[in-house]
């Protein structure tokens, strides 16, 4: 385990490239010790620092979740890192368009996003886990990472807010009326992501370890073995992970999606 001098360290360096679009050398190629576990504490006093000038955690994101991703990055575990108030918008409030600047070597994910009603418990099955769910979405992530070309190893990613950019959340459909529709529909629906009306990919939901709420659980049994984190609680919002590959983005692109077999809309986006 890293010492704290060297997690604050971290943390203060993760810190300083957050907005910039600036990247640095990923902290695993020149600490003698990176583990995961170090990287879930920098995600702490990293949560501190930016507490510490104003921001607010509204949640959770999970990343590598979709399995056929996993050899591309050489990341083979899914991670979380924080929402915040600065980087969660809705769609409908969003002008035309959305900028990227300040985000380093951006890539978008169409993602399902859940609002938590009530505190998850680790035993839950996805049944039962629904119950906690308020509302369901279709959003897009915009992640990104602080280290050149895409290249590190999980723990920098953790350190690096998860590769956390903004996340862009769509309309928020209430579960209780139709409860039974989700907990079939949200494990057995595609999705196909277009960009400037050419289609780049389609999803499946059970890339994610077998669906949103498969990915959401995972999450909750995580954090439930995490000493320098809190568990999630009511009101959160969690953003499961991306569906199909994650794509570069410019300027000047429109993104949508159109998923198939699921109560949603598909959403749109234009960068600039």
């Amino acid at each position: 385990m890293a010492a704290a001098f060297e997690i604050d360290a971290v943390a203060s360096a993760a810190f300083a490239a957050l907005g910039s679009g600036r990247q640095i050398a990923p902290f695993s190629t020149h600490l003698g010790s990176f583990s995961l576990d170090d990287a879930y504490r920098v995600t702490n006093a990293v949560r501190r620092l930016r507490e510490a000038r104003g921001e607010r955690v509204l949640g959770r994101k999970i990343g590598f979740t979709n399995r056929t991703i996993w050899a591309e990055y050489g990341v083979y575990d899914p991670v979380w890192g924080f929402l915040y108030d600065r980087t969660v918008r809705d769609l409908a409030d969003i002008g035309d368009p959305f900028f990227l600047s300040g985000l380093a070597e951006p890539r978008i994910e169409p993602e399902i996003v859940f609002g938590l009603a009530s505190a998850p418990d680790p035993d839950m099955d996805e049944a039962t886990l629904l119950t906690c769910v308020d509302w369901v979405a279709h959003g897009f992530e915009l992640v990104q990472s602080i280290f050149p070309n895409w290249i590190f190893n999980a723990a920098d990613t953790v350190a690096a807010f998860g590769l956390h950019g903004a996340l862009l959340v769509g309309e928020r459909h209430p579960v209780a009326p139709l409860r039974v529709d989700w907990l079939d529909t949200l494990s057995d629906f595609t999705i196909d992501l277009y960009r400037d009306g050419a289609r780049v990919d389609r999803g499946l939901a059970s890339n994610l370890l077998g669906g949103p709420l498969t990915a959401l659980r995972h999450l909750v049994n995580v954090l439930a073995r995490d000493p320098a984190n809190p568990p999630l609680a009511a009101g959160e919002i969690v953003t499961t992970g991306t569906l199909t590959r994650a794509f570069p983005v410019s300027p000047g692109e429109t993104w949508r999606t159109r998923p198939d077999g699921i109560a949603l809309d598909g959403i749109e986006i234009r960068f600039a």
